[in-house]
């Protein structure tokens, strides 16, 4: 299968690489390259034709974002949201051709299809060709601003990771970068959807909570979070199975715990600093067990927190849905004393906050 950033383009492959240094396979790099290379034309076509017919985001009608950090039930709550039917979602071949949405990615859309994975590489998720994804895979083919390079590029982890999460050694020249290849696959991608309001999902947008004000003001957020013990063992599986599957160089040197908890911590203390001052009627809290033991309740309680219209008539939708997956088996990680400490140590004002407890040990 081909490798995600096989949909990037040759800048920013050359700006990548040049910070983290080549694949270590040769095979890697020439199928990575030559793919790049080939879709050039057809990218720069593309992306000429379709200029003038995007809108402008302040001609889009206001999005809703899904935040939360990774592995704290993000993505159930987009699969659920997605089926009413009314929001514009990101599909797999987006994430994958975002500069060629219109041409190539038409043209290949059945082979790509096939490529598919059965179910996400980090946990039993079914992925089919209309699965709802989230953005970052697809900024990453557009932007050397990204989260992903860091599992790409594990050489320089944590560079990537600091720039991708937080802009950190970012030029100002960077950041409007990161913004205006943002704002174009958004705008292409609200016309790939009919213009429908856009449903985003992407857990590294939970720290730029005030960027996203300020780029969409009548925006509206969704923060989902879980038992910060829950996410600290999910997360070890998260990083070592996309490490098995994405990264192109040796990543033996990462120290993963430290990664998890580091990041953990400085996500949601940017997020609950932006999120201080913004009123409920845009921003509506979500635990994970609420999501999880009542999940029709809680997708009526964000509908009439954030003044969503729809419900009723998306019910139906809702309930099929959620009767499909009912037999679904989650990952079931153990963890030790040991790890449940470590969480506590450096996590443990986010424990207090929501009102979690430490679960019974499980063998690991």
């Amino acid at each position: 299968m081909a490798h995600p950033l096989s949909g990037a383009n040759l800048g920013t492959l050359a700006t990548v690489v040049g910070r983290s240094g080549m694949p270590s396979s040769p095979i890697n790099s020439a199928a990575i390259g030559l793919a790049a290379l080939g879709r050039w034309p057809a990218s720069m076509a593309e992306k000429l034709i379709m200029e003038s017919r995007l809108p402008a985001l302040d001609d889009m009608q206001p999005p809703v974002f899904i935040l939360g950090h990774w592995r704290s039930g993000t993505t159930h709550l987009y699969n659920v949201m997605c089926q009413s039917g009314e929001w514009g979602y990101v599909p797999p071949v987006a994430t994958g051709l975002p500069w060629d949405l219109f041409g190539i990615a038409k043209a290949f859309k059945p082979m790509l299809e096939r490529a598919l994975p059965e179910h996400r590489y980090i946990d039993n998720i079914p992925v089919t060709p209309t699965s709802p994804q989230e953005d970052e895979i697809a900024i990453a083919n557009m932007s050397d601003v990204s989260f992903y390079h860091g599992i790409y590029f594990p050489r320089a982890f944590k560079e990537n990771v600091e720039r991708g999460l937080f802009f950190e050694g970012c030029s100002t020249a960077e950041i409007r970068g990161w913004r205006k290849q943002f704002s174009y696959f958004l705008r292409k991608l609200y016309l790939h959807q009919e213009k429908r309001p856009l449903l985003i999902k992407n857990p590294v947008y939970t720290g730029r909570f005030a960027m996203l004000r300020e780029m969409f003001p009548t925006a509206k957020f969704i923060h989902i979070h879980r038992n910060p013990y829950d996410v600290f063992v999910s997360m070890r599986n998260f990083y070592k199975k996309l490490f098995k599957e994405l990264a192109l160089q040796s990543h033996d040197h990462v120290d993963i715990d430290e990664t998890i908890l580091s990041v953990y911590d400085r996500v949601m203390r940017a997020y609950e600093q932006d999120a201080a001052e913004v009123s409920s009627e845009q921003l509506v809290e979500l635990r994970y067990d609420a999501l999880d033991s009542a999940p029709l309740e809680s997708i009526e309680t964000i509908y009439g927190a954030l003044d969503l219209p729809g419900f009723s008539e998306a019910k139906p939708h809702f309930k099929n849905y959620l009767a499909s997956v009912s037999t679904f088996k989650k990952n079931d990680f153990g963890y030790s004393d040991e790890a449940a400490a470590k969480v506590e140590a450096r996590l443990g004002y986010f424990i207090e906050k929501w009102g979690y407890e430490r679960p019974g040990p499980k063998a690991e």
